[in-house]
Protein backbone atom coordinates (compact mmCIF):
# COMPACT_ATOMS: atom_id res chain seq x y z
CA UNK A 1 0.00 0.00 0.00
CA UNK A 2 1.71 3.43 -0.86
CA UNK A 3 1.77 6.05 1.42
CA UNK A 4 -0.49 8.74 0.58
CA UNK A 5 -1.73 12.29 1.48
CA UNK A 6 -5.04 13.75 1.34
CA UNK A 7 -6.16 16.78 1.89
CA UNK A 8 -8.76 16.55 4.65
CA UNK A 9 -10.19 19.69 3.67
CA UNK A 10 -12.32 18.60 0.44
CA UNK A 11 -10.80 15.04 0.42
CA UNK A 12 -8.47 15.57 -2.61
CA UNK A 13 -5.04 13.53 -3.40
CA UNK A 14 -2.19 15.26 -2.99
CA UNK A 15 0.69 12.98 -3.47
CA UNK A 16 1.91 9.31 -2.91
CA UNK A 17 4.90 7.42 -2.30
CA UNK A 18 5.88 3.98 -3.06
CA UNK A 19 6.29 1.93 0.45
CA UNK A 20 9.63 0.54 0.78
CA UNK A 21 10.59 -3.76 0.28
CA UNK A 22 11.67 -5.24 3.67
CA UNK A 23 15.08 -5.72 1.54
CA UNK A 24 15.35 -1.91 1.12
CA UNK A 25 14.49 -1.58 5.04
CA UNK A 26 17.21 -3.57 6.21
CA UNK A 27 19.55 -1.92 3.61
CA UNK A 28 18.39 1.52 5.28
CA UNK A 29 18.90 -0.44 8.84
CA UNK A 30 22.73 -0.95 7.29
CA UNK A 31 23.33 2.34 6.58
CA UNK A 32 22.30 3.61 9.63
CA UNK A 33 24.58 1.35 11.69
CA UNK A 34 27.80 2.56 9.67
CA UNK A 35 26.57 6.29 9.88
CA UNK A 36 26.17 5.50 14.09
CA UNK A 37 29.57 3.51 14.04
CA UNK A 38 31.37 7.25 13.62
CA UNK A 39 28.72 9.75 15.17
CA UNK A 40 28.76 7.88 18.11
CA UNK A 41 32.35 9.02 19.01
CA UNK A 42 32.12 12.52 17.67
CA UNK A 43 32.95 15.32 20.36
CA UNK A 44 29.09 15.96 21.96
CA UNK A 45 30.09 19.61 20.64
CA UNK A 46 29.90 18.33 17.16
CA UNK A 47 27.12 16.35 17.84
CA UNK A 48 25.16 19.73 18.79
CA UNK A 49 25.75 21.61 15.62
CA UNK A 50 23.27 20.25 13.22
CA UNK A 51 21.00 20.15 16.27
CA UNK A 52 21.59 23.59 16.20
CA UNK A 53 21.65 24.36 12.37
CA UNK A 54 18.59 22.25 12.26
CA UNK A 55 16.76 24.85 15.00
CA UNK A 56 17.36 27.00 12.88
CA UNK A 57 16.17 26.00 9.64
CA UNK A 58 12.48 25.12 11.44
CA UNK A 59 11.74 28.73 12.49
CA UNK A 60 13.41 30.26 9.56
CA UNK A 61 11.17 27.89 7.27
CA UNK A 62 8.02 27.83 9.81
CA UNK A 63 5.69 28.78 7.39
CA UNK A 64 6.68 26.52 5.05
CA UNK A 65 6.34 24.03 7.36
CA UNK A 66 2.56 25.39 9.02
CA UNK A 67 1.70 24.82 5.38
CA UNK A 68 2.74 21.15 4.83
CA UNK A 69 0.65 19.91 8.07
CA UNK A 70 -2.64 21.70 7.16
CA UNK A 71 -2.53 20.45 3.41
CA UNK A 72 -1.84 16.79 5.14
CA UNK A 73 -3.79 16.61 8.47
CA UNK A 74 -5.66 20.18 8.86
CA UNK A 75 -3.42 21.62 11.89
CA UNK A 76 -4.58 25.58 11.06
CA UNK A 77 -1.31 27.20 10.28
CA UNK A 78 -0.93 29.37 13.04
CA UNK A 79 -0.80 25.99 15.48
CA UNK A 80 1.18 24.80 12.31
CA UNK A 81 3.83 27.44 13.12
CA UNK A 82 4.09 27.27 16.69
CA UNK A 83 4.67 23.38 16.40
CA UNK A 84 8.00 24.06 13.55
CA UNK A 85 9.05 26.85 16.80
CA UNK A 86 8.73 23.96 19.15
CA UNK A 87 10.65 21.37 17.56
CA UNK A 88 13.35 23.82 17.15
CA UNK A 89 13.12 24.62 20.78
CA UNK A 90 13.18 21.38 21.63
CA UNK A 91 16.74 20.37 19.36
CA UNK A 92 18.43 23.74 20.88
CA UNK A 93 17.52 22.31 24.65
CA UNK A 94 19.24 18.96 23.84
CA UNK A 95 22.11 20.71 21.90
CA UNK A 96 23.06 23.36 25.12
CA UNK A 97 22.15 20.50 27.96
CA UNK A 98 23.16 17.09 26.38
CA UNK A 99 26.71 17.41 27.52
CA UNK A 100 25.94 17.50 31.20
CA UNK A 101 22.95 14.96 31.05
CA UNK A 102 25.12 12.73 29.79
CA UNK A 103 28.04 13.73 31.51
CA UNK A 104 29.77 10.63 33.91
CA UNK A 105 28.57 10.57 37.23
CA UNK A 106 30.60 9.78 40.30
CA UNK A 107 30.01 7.68 43.06
CA UNK A 108 31.28 7.72 46.68
CA UNK A 109 32.34 4.31 47.38
CA UNK A 110 35.77 2.86 49.51
CA UNK A 111 38.73 1.77 48.21
CA UNK A 112 37.91 2.99 44.25
CA UNK A 113 37.10 5.38 41.89
CA UNK A 114 33.52 4.33 40.58
CA UNK A 115 31.57 6.09 38.74
CA UNK A 116 29.10 5.84 35.97
CA UNK A 117 28.58 6.65 32.18
CA UNK A 118 26.08 7.18 29.48
CA UNK A 119 27.21 5.42 25.95
CA UNK A 120 24.76 5.28 22.48
CA UNK A 121 22.86 2.07 21.79
CA UNK A 122 22.53 2.11 18.32
CA UNK A 123 20.03 2.67 15.67
CA UNK A 124 16.55 3.93 17.49
CA UNK A 125 13.74 3.03 15.46
CA UNK A 126 10.77 6.25 16.01
CA UNK A 127 6.75 5.06 15.05
CA UNK A 128 5.00 8.59 14.96
CA UNK A 129 1.84 9.54 14.58
CA UNK A 130 -0.16 12.14 12.44
CA UNK A 131 -1.44 14.65 14.58
CA UNK A 132 1.74 16.43 15.17
CA UNK A 133 3.88 15.39 12.31
CA UNK A 134 6.66 17.85 12.77
CA UNK A 135 6.74 17.64 17.14
CA UNK A 136 6.51 14.08 17.80
CA UNK A 137 9.48 13.14 15.36
CA UNK A 138 11.87 15.90 16.86
CA UNK A 139 10.84 15.47 20.15
CA UNK A 140 11.82 12.05 19.88
CA UNK A 141 15.00 12.31 17.21
CA UNK A 142 16.70 15.26 19.54
CA UNK A 143 17.46 13.16 22.51
CA UNK A 144 18.12 10.52 20.87
CA UNK A 145 20.63 11.68 18.30
CA UNK A 146 22.36 14.00 21.06
CA UNK A 147 23.08 10.49 22.57
CA UNK A 148 25.40 9.42 19.93
CA UNK A 149 22.15 7.26 18.55
CA UNK A 150 20.95 6.79 15.08
CA UNK A 151 16.98 6.86 13.62
CA UNK A 152 14.73 5.27 11.87
CA UNK A 153 11.84 7.24 11.10
CA UNK A 154 8.55 5.52 10.30
CA UNK A 155 6.03 7.98 10.03
CA UNK A 156 1.96 7.85 9.56
CA UNK A 157 1.41 7.04 6.19
CA UNK A 158 -1.42 9.74 5.26
CA UNK A 159 1.90 12.66 6.48
CA UNK A 160 4.48 11.01 3.75
CA UNK A 161 5.37 15.33 3.11
CA UNK A 162 5.77 16.04 6.46
CA UNK A 163 8.20 12.67 7.17
CA UNK A 164 9.90 13.55 3.94
CA UNK A 165 10.55 17.15 5.46
CA UNK A 166 11.95 15.76 8.67
CA UNK A 167 14.58 14.27 6.67
CA UNK A 168 15.08 17.29 4.61
CA UNK A 169 15.52 19.74 7.46
CA UNK A 170 18.05 17.09 9.29
CA UNK A 171 19.64 16.38 5.90
CA UNK A 172 20.46 20.17 5.32
CA UNK A 173 21.41 20.93 8.54
CA UNK A 174 24.52 18.75 8.05
CA UNK A 175 23.62 15.42 9.96
CA UNK A 176 25.84 12.63 8.30
CA UNK A 177 24.28 10.43 5.70
CA UNK A 178 22.45 7.74 6.66
CA UNK A 179 21.96 8.80 10.21
CA UNK A 180 18.68 9.83 10.62
CA UNK A 181 16.82 7.86 7.69
CA UNK A 182 12.21 8.32 7.00
CA UNK A 183 11.29 4.79 5.53
CA UNK A 184 8.14 4.29 3.76
CA UNK A 185 7.47 1.35 5.64
CA UNK A 186 4.42 -0.93 6.22
CA UNK A 187 3.22 -2.12 9.26
CA UNK A 188 3.38 -5.53 8.53
CA UNK A 189 7.29 -5.25 7.75
CA UNK A 190 7.95 -3.20 11.22
CA UNK A 191 8.69 -6.41 12.61
CA UNK A 192 11.23 -7.31 10.54
CA UNK A 193 13.03 -4.25 11.19
CA UNK A 194 13.15 -5.11 14.64
CA UNK A 195 15.02 -8.39 13.74
CA UNK A 196 17.91 -6.44 12.39
CA UNK A 197 20.85 -6.38 14.66
CA UNK A 198 21.57 -2.66 14.01
CA UNK A 199 18.12 -1.45 15.39
CA UNK A 200 18.64 -1.31 19.34
CA UNK A 201 15.67 0.27 20.36
CA UNK A 202 11.70 1.43 19.35
CA UNK A 203 9.76 4.49 20.69
CA UNK A 204 6.26 4.66 19.55
CA UNK A 205 3.73 7.16 19.93
CA UNK A 206 0.20 6.22 19.04
CA UNK A 207 -2.79 3.55 19.98
CA UNK A 208 -2.83 0.86 22.32
CA UNK A 209 -3.06 -1.05 20.13
CA UNK A 210 0.01 -0.53 17.73
CA UNK A 211 1.29 0.07 21.15
CA UNK A 212 0.97 -3.44 22.72
CA UNK A 213 2.04 -4.87 19.25
CA UNK A 214 5.31 -2.81 19.28
CA UNK A 215 5.79 -3.51 23.00
CA UNK A 216 5.00 -7.53 22.20
CA UNK A 217 7.78 -7.56 19.44
CA UNK A 218 10.43 -5.06 21.15
CA UNK A 219 10.15 -7.36 23.92
CA UNK A 220 10.71 -11.16 22.26
CA UNK A 221 13.79 -9.70 20.81
CA UNK A 222 14.81 -7.88 24.39
CA UNK A 223 14.76 -4.92 22.94
CA UNK A 224 14.52 -1.38 24.48
CA UNK A 225 10.65 0.03 24.02
CA UNK A 226 9.16 3.59 25.05
CA UNK A 227 5.97 3.92 24.95
CA UNK A 228 3.32 6.99 24.70
CA UNK A 229 -0.42 5.92 23.84
CA UNK A 230 -3.59 7.47 24.30
CA UNK A 231 -5.08 9.52 27.17
CA UNK A 232 -8.64 10.33 28.77
CA UNK A 233 -6.82 12.77 30.22
CA UNK A 234 -9.50 14.51 33.09
CA UNK A 235 -9.88 17.82 34.24
CA UNK A 236 -11.61 18.16 37.60
CA UNK A 237 -13.26 21.26 38.14
CA UNK A 238 -13.28 21.87 42.43
CA UNK A 239 -16.38 22.96 44.41
CA UNK A 240 -13.69 26.31 44.99
CA UNK A 241 -12.92 26.33 41.28
CA UNK A 242 -14.06 29.85 39.46
CA UNK A 243 -16.06 28.41 36.30
CA UNK A 244 -15.13 30.87 34.06
CA UNK A 245 -11.19 30.64 34.25
CA UNK A 246 -11.58 26.44 34.03
CA UNK A 247 -13.81 26.67 31.23
CA UNK A 248 -11.60 29.19 29.05
CA UNK A 249 -8.77 26.73 29.93
CA UNK A 250 -10.76 23.32 29.53
CA UNK A 251 -11.68 24.82 26.00
CA UNK A 252 -8.39 25.84 25.01
CA UNK A 253 -7.03 22.53 25.82
CA UNK A 254 -9.81 20.42 24.24
CA UNK A 255 -9.81 22.20 20.61
CA UNK A 256 -5.76 22.41 19.78
CA UNK A 257 -5.07 20.65 17.00
CA UNK A 258 -9.07 19.91 16.21
CA UNK A 259 -9.32 18.10 19.88
CA UNK A 260 -6.67 15.49 17.94
CA UNK A 261 -3.85 15.43 20.84
CA UNK A 262 -3.18 12.49 23.91
CA UNK A 263 -3.02 15.48 26.05
CA UNK A 264 -6.69 17.11 25.17
CA UNK A 265 -9.05 17.77 27.81
CA UNK A 266 -10.44 14.50 27.34
CA UNK A 267 -13.36 14.65 30.45
CA UNK A 268 -14.45 17.57 32.09
CA UNK A 269 -15.58 16.46 35.16
CA UNK A 270 -17.43 19.09 37.01
CA UNK A 271 -18.83 19.54 41.04
CA UNK A 272 -22.47 19.95 41.08
CA UNK A 273 -22.13 23.42 42.47
CA UNK A 274 -20.32 24.57 39.19
CA UNK A 275 -21.70 22.06 36.89
CA UNK A 276 -24.32 24.82 35.17
CA UNK A 277 -21.84 27.75 35.41
CA UNK A 278 -19.35 25.80 33.82
CA UNK A 279 -21.05 24.22 31.27
CA UNK A 280 -22.45 27.34 30.27
CA UNK A 281 -19.33 29.05 29.88
CA UNK A 282 -17.86 26.05 27.43
CA UNK A 283 -20.97 25.73 25.20
CA UNK A 284 -20.45 29.42 24.71
CA UNK A 285 -16.30 28.92 23.79
CA UNK A 286 -17.48 26.22 21.76
CA UNK A 287 -19.83 28.22 19.88
CA UNK A 288 -17.36 30.98 19.18
CA UNK A 289 -14.74 28.95 17.57
CA UNK A 290 -13.72 29.86 14.37
CA UNK A 291 -13.44 26.75 11.71
CA UNK A 292 -12.47 27.17 8.28
CA UNK A 293 -9.46 26.77 5.94
CA UNK A 294 -6.60 26.05 7.86
CA UNK A 295 -4.43 28.06 5.67
CA UNK A 296 -5.95 30.91 6.75
CA UNK A 297 -3.92 32.40 9.72
CA UNK A 298 -7.54 33.40 11.61
CA UNK A 299 -8.59 30.22 11.17
CA UNK A 300 -8.27 28.48 14.98
CA UNK A 301 -9.90 25.06 13.87
CA UNK A 302 -9.64 22.94 10.62
CA UNK A 303 -10.95 19.79 9.34
CA UNK A 304 -9.91 16.25 11.36
CA UNK A 305 -7.31 14.77 9.68
CA UNK A 306 -9.44 11.99 7.98
CA UNK A 307 -12.68 10.78 7.10
CA UNK A 308 -12.79 7.40 8.94
CA UNK A 309 -11.47 8.97 12.36
CA UNK A 310 -14.26 11.60 12.15
CA UNK A 311 -17.03 9.19 11.43
CA UNK A 312 -15.51 7.11 14.77
CA UNK A 313 -15.88 10.21 16.79
CA UNK A 314 -19.49 10.57 15.13
CA UNK A 315 -20.43 7.17 15.80
CA UNK A 316 -19.54 7.86 19.36
CA UNK A 317 -20.83 10.85 19.49
CA UNK A 318 -24.34 9.63 18.96
CA UNK A 319 -24.10 6.13 20.95
CA UNK A 320 -23.21 8.37 24.08
CA UNK A 321 -26.76 10.19 23.59
CA UNK A 322 -28.30 7.38 22.45
CA UNK A 323 -27.48 6.11 26.06
CA UNK A 324 -28.60 9.10 27.73
CA UNK A 325 -25.94 12.12 27.48
CA UNK A 326 -27.59 15.29 26.11
CA UNK A 327 -25.93 17.41 23.55
CA UNK A 328 -26.10 21.14 23.50
CA UNK A 329 -23.81 22.06 20.52
CA UNK A 330 -22.81 19.98 17.27
CA UNK A 331 -23.07 16.40 16.65
CA UNK A 332 -23.86 16.33 12.97
CA UNK A 333 -21.90 15.97 10.14
CA UNK A 334 -21.76 19.12 7.72
CA UNK A 335 -22.89 18.27 4.06
CA UNK A 336 -19.23 19.39 2.33
CA UNK A 337 -16.70 17.18 1.33
CA UNK A 338 -13.79 16.58 3.65
CA UNK A 339 -13.33 15.51 7.30
CA UNK A 340 -15.15 18.19 9.33
CA UNK A 341 -17.21 18.24 12.48
CA UNK A 342 -18.38 21.01 14.18
CA UNK A 343 -17.46 21.64 17.83
CA UNK A 344 -19.78 19.58 20.19
CA UNK A 345 -20.82 19.14 23.56
CA UNK A 346 -21.79 16.76 25.95
CA UNK A 347 -23.67 16.73 29.02
CA UNK A 348 -24.69 14.08 31.47
CA UNK A 349 -21.97 11.68 30.47
CA UNK A 350 -21.39 8.65 32.92
CA UNK A 351 -20.19 5.44 32.67
CA UNK A 352 -21.45 2.62 29.78
CA UNK A 353 -21.23 5.30 27.44
CA UNK A 354 -18.20 5.72 24.29
CA UNK A 355 -17.31 9.06 25.81
CA UNK A 356 -16.91 7.93 29.37
CA UNK A 357 -15.21 4.84 28.37
CA UNK A 358 -13.18 5.72 25.24
CA UNK A 359 -10.95 8.09 24.24
CA UNK A 360 -12.47 10.73 22.11
CA UNK A 361 -9.96 12.21 19.66
CA UNK A 362 -11.75 15.28 18.02
CA UNK A 363 -13.49 18.48 19.06
CA UNK A 364 -15.95 17.01 21.58
CA UNK A 365 -16.28 18.54 25.31
CA UNK A 366 -17.41 15.87 27.29
CA UNK A 367 -19.24 17.01 31.19
CA UNK A 368 -19.03 14.87 33.34
CA UNK A 369 -21.12 15.76 36.79
CA UNK A 370 -19.95 14.83 40.36
CA UNK A 371 -21.59 15.36 43.90
CA UNK A 372 -19.17 16.84 45.18
CA UNK A 373 -14.40 17.00 45.51
CA UNK A 374 -14.01 13.99 46.85
CA UNK A 375 -16.64 11.95 43.78
CA UNK A 376 -15.27 14.29 40.96
CA UNK A 377 -11.13 12.76 42.16
CA UNK A 378 -13.04 9.06 42.01
CA UNK A 379 -14.31 9.57 38.88
CA UNK A 380 -11.21 11.16 37.53
CA UNK A 381 -9.12 8.20 38.41
CA UNK A 382 -11.44 5.83 37.18
CA UNK A 383 -9.67 4.75 33.71
CA UNK A 384 -7.32 2.51 32.29
CA UNK A 385 -5.32 5.49 30.58
CA UNK A 386 -2.91 7.84 32.82
CA UNK A 387 -1.20 10.65 30.67
CA UNK A 388 -1.87 14.15 31.94
CA UNK A 389 -4.79 15.16 34.43
CA UNK A 390 -5.43 18.65 35.70
CA UNK A 391 -7.23 20.01 38.54
CA UNK A 392 -9.03 23.69 39.02
CA UNK A 393 -9.52 25.23 42.34
CA UNK A 394 -9.29 28.52 44.44
CA UNK A 395 -6.65 26.65 46.52
CA UNK A 396 -3.31 25.85 45.06
CA UNK A 397 -2.10 24.46 48.18
CA UNK A 398 -4.80 22.00 48.00
CA UNK A 399 -4.47 21.78 44.49
CA UNK A 400 -0.54 20.79 44.69
CA UNK A 401 -0.99 18.17 47.33
CA UNK A 402 -4.22 16.54 44.73
CA UNK A 403 -1.66 16.59 41.65
CA UNK A 404 0.91 15.14 43.61
CA UNK A 405 -0.59 12.29 46.37
CA UNK A 406 -4.47 11.55 45.05
CA UNK A 407 -4.53 12.43 40.90
CA UNK A 408 -2.87 9.40 38.77
CA UNK A 409 -1.40 10.45 35.85
CA UNK A 410 2.23 11.04 34.21
CA UNK A 411 1.69 14.95 33.94
CA UNK A 412 -0.84 16.45 36.54
CA UNK A 413 -1.38 20.82 35.99
CA UNK A 414 -3.04 23.00 38.70
CA UNK A 415 -5.23 25.60 37.37
CA UNK A 416 -3.86 24.92 33.88
CA UNK A 417 -4.00 22.90 30.92
CA UNK A 418 -1.53 20.20 30.35
CA UNK A 419 1.20 20.59 27.79
CA UNK A 420 4.63 18.67 26.73
CA UNK A 421 7.91 21.11 27.73
CA UNK A 422 11.30 19.82 26.71
CA UNK A 423 12.43 20.70 30.11
CA UNK A 424 10.22 18.24 31.90
CA UNK A 425 10.03 14.56 31.64
CA UNK A 426 6.64 13.21 29.56
CA UNK A 427 5.02 10.01 29.49
CA UNK A 428 2.14 7.69 31.11
CA UNK A 429 1.08 5.28 33.36
CA UNK A 430 -1.03 2.09 32.94
CA UNK A 431 -2.76 2.14 28.96
CA UNK A 432 -1.19 5.70 28.76
CA UNK A 433 2.46 3.83 27.77
CA UNK A 434 5.64 3.97 30.12
CA UNK A 435 9.17 5.33 29.77
CA UNK A 436 9.27 8.81 29.96
CA UNK A 437 10.33 11.41 26.69
CA UNK A 438 12.31 14.72 27.13
CA UNK A 439 14.23 16.19 30.04
CA UNK A 440 17.57 15.15 31.52
CA UNK A 441 15.48 11.60 31.72
CA UNK A 442 14.49 11.63 27.40
CA UNK A 443 18.20 11.07 26.63
CA UNK A 444 18.79 8.57 29.61
CA UNK A 445 16.09 6.43 27.36
CA UNK A 446 18.53 5.09 24.72
CA UNK A 447 21.67 4.96 26.16
CA UNK A 448 23.47 2.28 27.91
CA UNK A 449 23.92 3.44 31.54
CA UNK A 450 27.59 1.31 32.20
CA UNK A 451 28.62 1.19 35.83
CA UNK A 452 32.71 1.95 35.72
CA UNK A 453 34.85 0.58 38.91
CA UNK A 454 38.56 1.20 39.40
CA UNK A 455 40.20 -0.09 42.64
CA UNK A 456 43.13 1.94 44.40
Amino acid sequence: MPFAAVDPSNGDPLRRYPSLTREQAAAAARRSHGAFLTWRDRPIEERAAPLRRAAAILRDEAPRWAALMAEEMGKPVSQGTGEAEKCAWVLEYYAEHGAAFLADRPAEVEGARAYWCAQALGTVLAIMPWNFPFWQVFRAAAPALMAGNAVLLKHAPGVPGCALACEEVLRRAGLPEGLFQNLFLEVEDVEALLDHPAVQGVTLTGSVGAGRAVAAQAGARIKKCLLELGGSDPYVVLGDADPAVAAERCVASRLINGGQSCIAAKRLIVVQTRHDAFLEAVVRRFAAVRTGDPLDPDTAMGPMARAELRDTLHRQVQESIRAGASLHLGGAVPERAGAWYPPTVLSGVGPGMPAYEEELFGPVAVVIPARDDEDALRIANDTDFGLGAAVFTGDRVRGEALAREVLEAGSVFVNDFVRSDPRLPFGGIRQSGFGRELSPLGILEFVNVKTVWVAD
